[in-house]
């Protein structure tokens, strides 16, 4: 497979150079976008979509309780569809909690603690409730078990890859205001209305990597899930049937969405988009030069990217202090001949547009 041909597949698995019809569908298509940044997870979205939806049309989606954010890999939070939560934490759930467990017991929350918060929160919240972080944390005060220290958070992590929490619904904000970036947490078993349930849920999660990714290998897989190379390399091979073998160990989904006549060839990216972090090698779509302006740095950042005819040429920043979101995105071009000013130009007002939406 050329370089070109690379990027061009990989533009159109992505919703990139083939936005989607509606937010609902790109979550879908792609299963799971990075968002522990939630602006940023929630324009990945956007920007995957057609007629550029505005903030407001995606906190629909999770306010209708068709998407859901949480730490579904790697002990990342991701944005993925509600239907799609249960089974995609039977494959990635049990090893974030054992990955996690030497740091909850240096926190002091052994067992019998999880155990008592777990009561405390599903107590508060059983029959609809719903509690923002903040008062989740007050709960666990008074019922004896303090939150500081990084305690609040891994209990939240705890019951969140056990399925028991979920972030659901946005807190809404008043007109004017900065966007919000936090969401209730609710009971995932009355929150989630419908849960798939397919036959091989790790096969189903390669297929539906490949489907969002492709081309990509099983290395590349086992980066983005969390998982062991050689269950990776099963999970390709009992997938074979339902893929195209492209190159040697790189698959694409048989059917894979038709470029858009329309679609740009400069386009700001989220920061952490799963274009570029979502692989073992990301040289194909960044110049190794370019790529300690990007990150992952030394603080664990992506900055947000932007993309010319699917290659990395620079970064952009937006301040997100209060009052400031109106303000215009600022471009970094780090390979000047890749993109015009007016390419950049468009892409950054895209987002702002979605943004102000």
């Amino acid at each position: 497979m050329t370089p070109h041909r690379l990027l061009a597949e990989r533009l159109r698995s992505h919703r990139l150079s083939a936005p989607a019809a509606t937010v609902q569908d790109a979550a879908a298509h792609m299963l799971a976008v990075q968002a522990q940044e939630f602006r940023g997870g929630r324009w990945a979205l956007a920007s995957r979509t057609r007629g550029a939806p505005g903030l407001a049309a995606v906190d629909a989606a999770f306010d209708a309780g068709h998407l859901v954010r949480s730490w579904t890999m790697r002990g990342t939070i991701h944005i993925v569809p509600a239907r799609d939560l249960a089974w995609m934490l039977q494959v990635t759930g049990a090893r974030q909690a054992r990955q996690a467990d030497s740091r909850r017991r240096a926190l002091g929350l052994e067992p019998d603690a999880v155990g008592r918060a777990e009561r405390a929160i599903v107590g508060a919240l059983v029959g609809g409730g719903r509690m923002t972080r903040a008062e989740i944390f007050a709960l666990l005060e008074v019922s004896g078990i303090p939150p500081t220290g990084q305690r609040g958070y891994h209990l939240l992590y705890a019951l969140s890859v056990a399925g028991v929490l979920v972030q659901g619904p946005v807190v809404a904000r008043g007109a004017g205001s900065v966007p919000t970036r936090e969401q209730c947490f609710v009971l995932a078993d009355e929150w989630i209305a419908d849960s798939a349930h397919p036959a091989d849920p790790l096969v189903e999660l390669f297929v539906r990597y490949v489907d969002g990714h492709g081309p990509a290998r099983a290395a590349d897989f086992a980066w983005w899930a969390g998982l062991p190379l050689g269950l990776a390399r099963e999970a390709a091979a009992a997938a074979a049937d339902r893929l195209v073998e492209v190159d040697d160990g790189a698959y694409m989904a048989p059917d894979r969405p038709r470029r858009h006549r329309s679609a740009p060839d400069v386009i700001a990216l989220a920061p952490f988009d799963e274009y570029y972090l979502s692989y073992a090698d990301r040289s194909p779509v960044c110049p190794p030069e370019l790529a300690g302006a990007v990150g992952p740095g030394a603080n664990g950042l992506v900055r947000p990217l932007l993309l010319a005819r699917g290659r990395v040429v620079g970064v952009w920043t937006h301040s997100v202090a209060a009052g400031r979101h109106a303000d215009d995105p600022v471009p970094d071009l780090l390979a000047p001949r890749a993109a015009t000013g007016e390419e950049v130009a468009a892409a950054l007002d895209r987002y702002a547009r979605f943004i102000a939406g």
